[in-house]
């Protein structure tokens, strides 16, 4: 609990923490879709009759693609708002569904995928960020750790669907498994619409009533939503004192101009530390190969000796539960 809010015991927004996990459930998308390539592979190369090459290039054009899908996800965000931006990355996620899920050849096939990593793109830089913006700082921490929570729940249900879907045909089965990750595509844009949008997004477009509104929904006290305004109104440049409802303009700075240029060329001390460890963090997270894990595991049993596609994909299921227990018994949940 931050000091001047007045209060004497710690409270949790329960609105806040609603927005942020319907927020969050773009990443149980994408982690859905990362999972369930791992079981389809094996499907999908016996009926396409598709090389390993090609089977490669399949499950990791994923993450080429999301690069540029996270790229564009800021601007955008900041052009039409936090909502709906999540409800734009589940409209991309929709259409990649579809199309893999119809994929009468791998040209299709491989585009739906291409889609679908854009989408990815979208939900990796937007969820967190919708998440921290909306919470109460004494309960940001927890609910900007939602989205990887949910990533690692959708792989699980994607090992899922592997193996339920596993004991359908084969031109049939993997067809359900990559598509029908369009039905929480379309429950979720329609949700998100329901969320108030972020308040910083709102000060930033100069809407400063919306945005005092919002912030007394989501705060844990009258005291802290005047203290998260005050402070969210000096970030953006914006006379801390300022009371009207709409400003009919907005200081430039608030907007992000020159933010690559100080991040990369002139980084302060605090920055630029700030940058290493998070630079380091996703290096090393990556360099342990747990994306290996993740897209090959039915191969990695198929080597250890288990031969049933059955078998394979339960026991992926195996890895899936594990990855989860790690997240439950973690420090996530700590508050």
């Amino acid at each position: 609990m931050e000091e001047g809010f007045g209060e004497t015991k710690e409270k949790f927004n329960k609105y806040a923490c609603a927005c942020a996990i319907v927020a969050s459930m773009i990443s149980i998308i994408f982690g859905y879709d990362t999972g369930v390539m791992s079981g389809a592979m094996i499907f999908i190369k016996e009926d396409l009759k598709i090389t390993d090459v090609e089977v490669e290039i399949l499950a990791g054009i994923l993450n080429i693609c999301a690069l540029f899908g996270s790229l564009a996800a800021g601007r955008t965000s900041d052009y039409i708002g936090r909502r709906y931006t999540i409800a734009l990355s589940s409209v991309i996620f929709l259409l990649g569904a579809v199309l893999m899920g119809y994929g009468p050849n791998y040209p299709v096939l491989l585009t739906g995928r291409c889609i679908a990593g854009i989408g990815v793109g979208f939900a990796l830089m937007i969820a967190p960020v919708y998440s921290a913006e909306i919470s109460s700082p004494a309960s940001r921490g927890f609910l900007t750790s939602l989205p990887e929570l949910c990533i690692s729940l959708g792989i699980l249900t994607g090992y899922v669907s592997n193996y339920l879907f596993g004991k359908l045909s084969l031109e049939l089965g993997w067809r359900l498994m990559l598509g029908v990750a369009a039905i929480p595509s379309i429950a979720l844009a329609l949700g998100i619409l329901k969320m108030p949008e972020s308040p910083r997004w709102l000060v930033m477009q100069g809407r400063l009533g919306e945005a005092k509104d919002i912030l007394s929904h989501v705060s844990n006290s009258r005291e802290e939503a005047d203290f998260r305004f005050r402070d969210i109104k000096i970030a953006a440049g914006i006379d801390p004192d300022c009371n009207d409802v709409v400003l009919a303009k907005v200081p430039n700075n608030s907007r992000g101009q020159g933010v690559w240029r100080d991040l990369i060329l002139r980084p302060s001390p605090a920055v630029r530390w700030i940058l290493i460890a998070a630079v380091g963090i996703h290096f090393f997270e990556h360099a342990t190969g747990i994306e290996a894990v993740v897209l090959y595991s039915p191969r990695i049993f198929k080597k250890a000796g288990v031969v049933s596609k059955d078998k394979l994909l339960l026991a992926t299921v195996g890895v899936g539960v594990n990855q989860n227990s790690v997240y439950f018994n973690g420090d996530v949940f700590a508050r």
